[in-house]
């Protein structure tokens, strides 16, 4: 929704953008997404930004309230402990964060969304490799059904677990199928004359 297509329609759950603003905040309220530049706030502290996943459903009173007062730490904790996380760290400035903790913290954010639909674009790259493979896990774990995952990815090392991989090169399909059925030549003539991640 934040994107008007040029040509179509998009529709969420089978019904078309929501003509109201409350009804567009439902709807924006189930699709979550982790930005590549994880756009958390700096100067408010890991638990704000956390609970910023719930302003959609709180509404304004509550959304202010959430800069006075911790709001549901219990919850907050809950979801950082997933991602390997000290819930210690929920009242640290995000900006006192290393770059893979502020990684988790954007996920842990995606997390306390509860969205139905994720939306990540490389939610991975800053990660080490054993991390990246554990958070992947876990975003393919979240996106069973009712849930989907819809993920910009530029390693291709960790594409087996997925059930459809689309490739894309200058706007063009290359590719869609199974992850798992993927070859190595596909993947190299994707990547061809292409600067590599």
């Amino acid at each position: 929704g934040l994107l008007a297509p040029d040509q179509g329609s998009v529709r969420w759950q089978g019904q078309p953008r929501g003509r109201t603003v409350r009804a567009r905040r439902r709807q924006q309220a189930r699709i979550g997404t982790l930005w590549q530049d994880l756009r958390l706030i700096e100067e408010l502290t890991v638990q704000q930004n956390l609970n910023a996943a719930r302003l959609a459903v709180w509404g304004w009173p509550r959304a202010l309230l959430n800069l006075l007062l911790p709001l549901e730490t219990a919850a907050c904790a809950a979801v950082l402990q997933r991602l390997d996380l000290d819930p210690a760290l929920l009242n640290q400035p995000v900006s006192a964060l290393s770059g893979g903790q502020r990684q988790r913290v954007a996920l842990a954010r995606l997390l306390r969304q509860d969205p139905l639909l994720l939306l990540a674009d490389e939610p991975l790259a800053s990660l080490d490799p054993r991390l990246a493979a554990d958070l992947l896990a876990l975003l393919l774990e979240l996106a069973s059904p009712p849930r989907a995952l819809l993920l910009s990815l530029h390693r291709p090392d960790l594409l087996a677990g997925f059930d459809r991989v689309v490739g894309l090169r200058a706007g063009l399909l290359v590719f869609d199928q199974a992850g798992s059925s993927l070859e190595t030549s596909q993947l190299e003539a994707l990547y061809a004359g292409a600067e590599r991640p």
